[in-house]
């Protein structure tokens, strides 16, 4: 039977060092730490030792990280090597590659997280023991390139989250990257939504339709009259489209050559299409029919390039893109990701529901009357009707006078979205599941005018007021637009 140890495994080294007892690889080792023996620094000594008997056992201990100034560290087992940045980066880079075979993170998520620790911070900690970097250093890093907010942010929280799978290793250890906080984005760091006017986009997507054919002018302009995302629309198959219902299914995207089966939110969805939509795919699929014929394209992706090959990235699209936006000189230069925004503002201005809209474009409500509510409410009536004609035809639109440049002002319009509310329920026949609302009974609306003409402390009467005024007020949903193309008119 072996000897109890009496101290722990935890004795004083002298008056200003404690020294620590324990077998690593077969070994017995006692390194010291220069804390002062103190009986308080003594039982967090006993816990220390047990986290490192712990960490032993689970494989996870370094010498060098725990005892650094050990006179014996070169003895020690390489297993016991101290950590540099570098290792941890690998360590993290390859449990996200794990992650991606199991389908927990995306493949282009795991492409920017190692762009990013090798242009970045490797070069600037990788050879640097992991548990030396402090936040001052960190700090000073982030600080020296010109970044913008977002830049920043991206960077800082790629380096936050290698850092806080190497510290999991270490639960009493501090992580310097916790410290570190994000640029904070304002209303005015966001891009501004600048949308093309009809004119503008018909004659730009002639011009492309010139310069490079009709896969990229395709292209482009059903992306103005879909709204769909980029990576989405490039990953489109041509099962996806249902000639018979006039509907789309977006299901997948295209991310830097990778396919995803999901979209960038992760809700499938089914978009209707419009009559002019479905104009640009009957050409399109035309056009396709006719290489598929001569054997140049042996896929099934409904978007190309002008080779018939399937686009692997957005570089190739934009590239024309811009050299032919830049060509004329009448239209003022907007990304590509603008025809998107673009497609939100015209189906806004023409008065289509908020919700069959977000719905449609696969995104929030919110997000659709932040980015393009102002814009959408300066509209005029003849830009309005021409956008209706330009939707529910096949075939592009002549150009207008004004664009020509004879500009006639008409009567600016009123947001679509705007709420208006409708007549009281004493002028209307509000029934239940006709009109989605219902009348209040007597009893209720008699209690609450009797407290209206009492009043009450704290400006109860204001709110009574204000309740009895929301009582008085109905927001009716627009129904949803039926998969029917004849409908959009």
């Amino acid at each position: 039977m072996g000897r109890r140890s009496l101290s722990g495994g935890v004795i004083p080294a002298g008056q200003s060092r404690i020294q620590f007892t324990f077998g690593f690889k077969g070994v017995r080792y006692r390194p010291t730490l220069p804390w002062v023996p103190t009986p308080t620094n003594l039982r967090r000594a006993r816990q220390h030792l047990l986290g490192i008997k712990a960490r032993i056992a689970a494989g996870t201990f370094l010498f060098a990280e725990e005892f650094p100034d050990y006179r014996h560290l070169n003895r020690t087992p390489r297993e016991g090597s101290a950590r540099t940045c570098e290792q941890v980066f690998d360590e993290y880079l390859a449990h996200c590659l794990a992650r991606v075979a199991r389908h927990d993170l995306a493949p282009v998520t795991l492409t920017t997280y190692r762009r990013t620790l090798d242009h970045v911070w490797r070069r600037a900690v990788g050879a640097r023991r992991f548990l030396d970097v402090s936040y001052s250093e960190l700090v000073r890093i982030a600080d020296t390139p010109p970044w913008g907010k977002k830049t920043y942010n991206n960077a800082v929280s790629v380096l936050r989250r290698a850092f806080k799978f190497g510290y999991r290793n270490h639960p009493d250890r501090h992580d310097p990257t916790r410290e570190l906080k994000g640029a904070r984005i304002q209303g005015k760091d966001r891009p501004i939504v600048d949308p093309f006017a009809l004119d503008e986009a018909e004659t730009l997507v002639a011009a492309i339709r010139k310069d490079w054919g009709d896969a990229q002018a395709n292209y482009d302009e059903f992306r103005f009259f879909t709204g769909l995302r980029p990576s989405e629309e490039i990953a489109l198959r041509v099962s996806d489209y249902d000639a018979i219902r006039g509907t789309l299914d977006v299901t997948k995207a295209r991310v830097n050559g990778i396919d995803k089966d999901c979209t960038k939110t992760g809700d499938d969805r089914r978009i209707v299409l419009s009559p002019r939509a479905i104009g640009v795919l009957r050409r399109h699929l035309a056009f396709r029919d006719g290489l598929v014929r001569a054997g140049v394209i042996d896929h099934d992706f409904l978007f190309f390039k002008a080779d018939g090959q399937p686009i692997c990235n957005l570089q190739y699209l934009g590239m024309r893109w811009q050299r032919t936006l830049r060509r004329l000189t009448k239209i003022r230069y907007r990304r590509p990701y603008v025809a998107r925004h673009t497609s939100v503002s015209w189906d806004l201005m023409i008065g289509r529901s908020a919700l069959w809209v977000a719905r449609q474009h696969g995104h929030s409500i919110s997000t659709m009357l932040r980015f393009y509510a102002a814009w959408a409410g300066g509209a005029l009536e003849s830009d309005v009707e021409r956008i209706r004609a330009a939707i529910n035809s096949e075939r592009p639109l002549k150009r207008s006078r004004a664009w020509a440049g004879s500009l006639q002002i008409t009567r600016p319009i009123a947001r679509p979205f705007e709420m208006k509310f409708p007549p009281s329920p004493q002028a209307t026949d509000i029934r239940f599941a006709t009109g989605f609302a219902t009348k209040r009974g007597g009893p209720a609306a008699k209690s609450l005018k009797g407290r209206e003409k009492t009043g009450g402390e704290r400006g109860i009467r204001r709110r009574i007021l204000e309740i009895n005024n929301l009582r008085n007020s109905f927001v009716f949903l627009s129904p949803p637009i039926p998969p029917d193309p004849r409908i959009w008119q």
